[in-house]
């Protein structure tokens, strides 16, 4: 794709100018602190804490909030993934916090946020070992799923007006936001395009405020600079009845947020540059790491438990802007607004149907992501029955038509979230699938090139006992060796830390060969993307380390290169030679 095609202005690693990269940071902020502020809210409130531990919990989610999605952005070590990745309070706890405060009080709750975010850091740190189960398939399939979990509640904010308004000044106000935004998107080129959604809140609260539906005197009643009382809870660790009572659910929640948080990281990434690129896990592992800190953070602080939005993937696509810088700003703002009360009064008085209007735009964006991300990594019969099933279990969950005599009270209600339950059956019929194939062939070998004999011999066994004919045998062979020497010429320049190891896993699908390679390698590009990159390039750019590249990619149907910190895993598909016509294909 070019970068024509992509539409996309600046790409994550290009620097807009300052004024664009914080009129989005302020359009995402508005977004995810509403968010932040409305779920830490419901959790205490429905608990019946009093009104102090209220605002010390709704200025340290905030606060939380505003640093973790500046550490997205920035990447320091193996936390944040260098991406637009808003960070905000999280829906999927909502119900297992109630339970906890109701049952346990602060301190066991916020034990509870701070040992389900150490099981968030154990999930970054193996992701490459949860890869069959958190395919793409899952991950688009809960993408798809967010706007479900959340349409009912855009929907009941197009009429989120004082009582005794008139009904038309919703209407109205509503219907100018998606004017103005969808008009503008669909027809403006240039700068214009970016500020469209600006364009469509002013314009909407503008008309909203002509029938007095803005909430001036939230805004003049507001303090410009405060903090709240500090009314820290402490952690409890008594670990009795109720704290084991509560962990599996707060597991299950950690779990669906880690989904989440590994979903957006590949949509964010997916929109985020104009030539379209492999997904790079060591990001994803940072995203997911950078989680589970601000979690632990969350439960130190005694609030509601984080995870990632996916807002910054919807206005990538919707302005084509998606540079690191929109985030860093985001994240600044977001965090300076818990110092500002007054600032996030004027935010939280944008009346209902504008904001309404506003998300039901960037939900059907992020809809359509997760569809791209589905169709990207292609899809089958099995994974189009994986997404289908889980997609309309997800819609029937969150409608309650699924024995609501039942999963109502399931986990507290946990499986009244579409997102979570559509995402847990994606997730047991992916696990399903995986457990009842049958075992693939396996060797282990030096990572050197002493072991290209070995991965050889193990190749034609497994062609000859697969059924396949000699032609067959050495194209596995040709591809095997070609991908081990990649791999080393990868690693060339890195001091050996041990005796290293190369795992090949061999196995049949449907009339090909799929071989997996897992090895622990250097830090150099991604092979899928040099693979595809080589159709670009002249020959007088062919260097000698492409050669076997240009093989592989002669020799293979498809590569995919998964890279993880610590360890890579190369999976290529073989298809058996066509018969001879003129040549071999």
């Amino acid at each position: 794709m070019s970068s024509n095609d992509s539409g996309l202005r600046y790409q994550a690693d290009e620097k807009p100018p300052i004024t664009i990269a914080l009129g989005l940071g302020l359009q995402l902020t508005a977004l995810s602190v509403s968010a932040t502020i409305l779920i830490t809210t419901i959790i205490m409130r429905a608990a019946g804490q009093g009104e102090a531990y209220l605002a010390w919990a709704v200025f340290a989610a905030v606060a939380i909030g505003g640093a973790a999605t500046i550490l997205q952005a920035l990447r320091l070590g193996r936390f944040g993934m260098s991406h637009v990745l808003m960070m905000g309070s999280s829906a999927a706890f909502i119900a297992v916090s109630i339970e906890a405060l109701t049952a346990g009080g602060p301190a066991i709750f916020a034990t509870l946020v701070v040992v389900s975010a150490l099981f968030q850091f154990v999930v970054s740190d193996r992701l490459s070992l949860f890869r069959r189960i958190l395919t793409p398939t899952v991950s688009g399939t809960v993408l798809m799923l967010i706007p479900v979990s959340v349409m009912s509640a855009v929907f009941n904010l197009l009429k989120d007006v004082p009582q005794g308004s008139p009904a038309i000044g919703a209407q109205l106000s509503a219907l100018s936001t998606l004017l103005l935004i969808c008009g503008i998107t669909l027809k403006a080129r240039g700068t214009l395009r970016l500020w469209a959604p600006v364009i469509g809140v002013f314009g909407g609260s503008a008309v909203a405020a002509a029938f007095g539906l803005y909430d001036t005197a939230r805004v003049a009643e507001a303090s410009w600079v405060g903090l709240p009382r500090v009314q820290w809870p402490g952690l409890d660790f008594g670990f009795g009845a109720a704290f084991w009572t509560l962990l599996p659910g707060f597991l299950l929640a950690a779990m669906i947020g880690a989904i989440r948080t590994i979903s957006s990281a590949v949509a964010i990434q997916r929109v985020s540059w104009r030539r379209p690129r492999a997904v790079d896990f060591k990001a994803v592992q940072g995203a997911v790491a950078a989680d589970g800190l601000s979690n632990l953070l969350s439960g130190l602080a005694g609030t509601a438990p984080n995870t990632s939005y996916t807002t910054g993937a919807s206005l990538a696509q919707l302005t084509g802007v998606a540079a690191r810088h929109v985030g860093i700003a985001a994240g600044a703002v977001f965090l300076a607004l818990a110092f500002l009360p007054k600032a996030l009064a004027l935010m939280l008085a944008i009346p209902g149907p504008v904001f309404g209007a506003y998300l039901l735009i960037m939900i059907a964006m992020l809809f359509m992501v997760g569809v791209q991300v589905i169709l990207q990594d292609g899809i089958d019969y099995r994974k189009s029955l994986i997404v289908g099933v889980a997609f309309w279990m997800g819609i029937g969950f969150q409608s309650g038509v699924i024995f609501p005599e039942f999963f109502s009270k399931f986990a507290g209600g946990f499986l009244n979230n579409g997102m979570t339950a559509g995402g847990l059956v994606a997730i047991i019929m992916t696990l399903f699938t995986e457990i009842t194939e049958p075992r693939p062939s396996r060797t282990e070998v030096g990572f050197d090139q002493s072991a290209l004999p070995g991965i050889r011999e193990f190749l034609c066994e497994f062609a000859a006992g697969g059924g396949w004919d000699e032609s067959m045998a050495h194209r596995l062979s040709a591809a095997g060796e070609e991908v081990l020497l990649a791999l080393l010429r990868r690693d060339e320049g890195e001091e050996p830390s041990g005796r290293r190891r190369l795992v090949l896993l061999a196995k049949k699908e449907g009339g090909g060969a799929v071989l997996e390679f897992i090895a622990a390698t250097g830090e150099e590009g991604n092979l899928e993307d040099q693979v595809a990159l080589l159709g670009e390039q002249t020959e007088d750019d062919l260097l000698e380390h492409e050669v076997s590249l240009r093989l592989l990619r002669h020799l293979a149907a498809s590569v995919r290169h998964q890279q993880y910190h610590g360890v890579d895993i190369v999976t290529v598909r073989v298809e058996p030679p066509r018969p001879a016509s003129g040549g071999e294909a």
